[in-house]
């Protein structure tokens, strides 16, 4: 988003355009896409970068709830080039669809228990969405 005084153009993944006059892009591949924000007046161009998909492969394949302070806890990380993704929630399931926990997408994660008791190793499910209704689903181990 772009604020303050002045007459912008947007131009994705090219600096010398072509630029259009609003911040709208339709029909984009998946990736990584590049926005260049112009100032009218002359002002200069701003550079973004962005990764707008959320994919399964961006969520841990396993956690250790061991208790010893490393890997105790399944939770999103969103990697440094998918800083634009805000995901609304995450759920887990067992491999019955039995909803074990929703978790906050802030919060320290998932502890592997249910009802306060520790489940066991095994194969569990996720479903997240993000802040663009971009839903993914996707599995990990809880290894004991």
């Amino acid at each position: 988003e772009v604020s303050g005084l002045g007459d912008y153009e947007y131009a994705l993944d090219n600096i010398e355009g072509p630029y259009q006059d609003r911040p709208i892009f339709n029909g984009l591949s998946e990736g990584t896409h590049t926005i260049y924000v112009n100032d009218k007046n002359g002002c200069g161009i701003v550079e973004r970068i962005i990764e707008r998909e959320l994919r399964p492969d961006d969520f841990p394949k396993f956690f250790t709830p061991n208790g010893d302070g490393i890997n105790d806890f399944w939770q999103y990380i969103a990697p440094r080039e998918n800083n634009e993704i805000q995901l609304s929630f995450i759920q887990v399931f067992d491999r019955y669809g039995v909803l074990l926990a929703q978790i906050m997408p802030n919060s320290k994660g998932w502890d592997g228990t249910f009802n306060g008791q520790p489940l066991p190793a095994s194969s569990y499910w996720f479903k997240a969405r993000d802040n663009l209704n971009n839903e993914i689903q996707g599995f990990f181990a809880l290894k004991r």
